[in-house]
């Protein structure tokens, strides 16, 4: 097979991995209700499934961190979109290969939450190393395509719903297992590059002894956090404010977060040679305690979801800006970095929303008190940032001077 030699190739192959990402993290979900009724598993089990998706990426974080220069990126993205696809048609057909459905869709999400983990960890290094000049904006762009992802599977499973009805769900989840299948011959044949050569590479222990490296560490786990606060809440806001059901509140919860956090992300990546990376995290982290604070204090709850959707545009540069500034400022970060600093984004994510609800049981079942505690996070992405720009400004008067 020829292999294909400009990095433009290398970037659309990462973007469609992104996308391919989004749908299966995202697609399960809108089958509970079917998972419900006909395989009779039960709410609680079909919330575990979100929680097992997460378990199983961050083990990948940690793996790939340790081994992911060994085995070879490309090999592993390869054996990521297989992963992804098998796991993909293994949702249509493993549950009823078993006496007990669940097994089969645990296995499932295992086959693609496995691919899933993978691509997290290292696409981002990859766009990182493709020799472009604007490579805040490339990794801004790379992770909107996740959001367009989820967007559009969600707008076209929708249709297809209604067109076919919710029993041909397995020719749904099958039709969208050709999407990573065609990514797994681009990715046989475009060039990768990598960000620091064979041996070269800061180690995990040596990450860990680097203080710089643990400010980078709390801000992804407030990146993270942040985003996933609202978003895991915005349906039921939707539903609960506006008095919607439960397809319209998804609709105009998370569908609205997912555009805006896309928008964000993909008017820095048109702007970045104009916009400070600093500059553009600091005001998005101002503007989420904003939108965290209309949600809560808001007494229509029209312009509560609006607050809720607005948090989607204002954390959309908050991970893929923290990986750019952390790879300027470790440039031999390396696999190893990149691994971790997602676990410590998908540590936040994990985090976040069992807070929110945790601290609302705490004011009997007050969503609103959750949120407001919520407004912790981006006050920490706020933080770390501002400590960033005094520092980046100490350090250019001692070179003035």
């Amino acid at each position: 097979m020829k292999r294909l030699t400009h990095y433009k190739h290398t970037l659309r192959a990462s973007y469609i991995s992104y996308m391919s990402h989004a749908i299966v993290n995202n697609f399960t979900s809108l089958l509970f209700v079917m998972f419900y009724t006909n395989f009779g598993i039960s709410l609680q089990k079909l919330g575990l499934l979100a929680t097992f998706n997460f378990v199983i990426q961050l083990c990948m974080d940690f793996l790939i961190a340790r081994w992911g220069d060994k085995i070879g990126y490309r090999r592993l993205l390869v054996a990521s979109h297989i992963l992804m696809f098998l796991g993909l048609n293994g949702l249509a057909f493993l549950p009823g290969w078993f006496p007990d459905p669940y097994i089969g869709l645990l296995l499932a999400i295992f086959l693609y939450a496995t691919g899933g983990g993978i691509i997290e960890v290292l696409v981002s290094p990859i766009v990182e190393a493709c020799p472009t000049e604007e490579k805040s904006g490339n990794m801004s762009l790379l992770h909107s395509f996740y959001c367009w992802g989820h967007v559009l599977m969600v707008l076209i499973s929708t249709a297809f719903f209604a067109l076919f009805g919710i029993k041909n769900w397995k020719i749904l989840s099958m039709l969208w297992s050709l999407v990573p299948l065609c990514n797994i011959f681009y990715f046989m044949v475009v060039p990768i590059g990598h960000l620091t050569e064979e041996g070269k590479g800061h180690s995990i222990t040596g990450l860990m002894r680097m203080k710089e490296f643990w400010l980078f560490f709390v801000l992804m786990l407030a990146a993270g956090a942040s985003e996933m606060g609202m978003s895991q809440w915005s349906s039921a806001f939707a539903e609960s404010g506006l008095k919607v059901s439960k397809s319209v509140g998804d609709l105009l919860g998370p569908c609205m977060f997912a555009v805006l956090m896309g928008t964000s992300r993909l008017i820095y990546a048109k702007l970045s040679d104009k916009l400070s990376l600093h500059g553009f995290i600091l005001g998005s982290s101002v503007l989420c305690i904003i939108t965290y604070l209309i949600a809560v204090f808001s007494k229509n709850p029209f312009i509560a979801l609006l607050g809720c959707g607005f948090t989607g545009f204002a954390v959309g540069i908050m991970w893929p800006g923290t990986l750019s500034l952390s790879s300027a400022a470790i440039p031999l970060g390396g696999t190893a970095m990149f691994a971790l600093l997602a676990l410590a984004g998908d540590v936040g994510c994990a985090l976040a929303p069992g807070y929110i609800g945790f601290v609302s049981g705490l004011f009997q079942d007050s969503l609103n008190m959750g949120i407001l505690f919520a407004i912790l996070f981006p006050l920490v992405m706020a933080a770390g940032v501002s400590f960033l720009i005094t520092k980046s400004r100490q350090a250019r008067r001692k070179s003035d001077g």
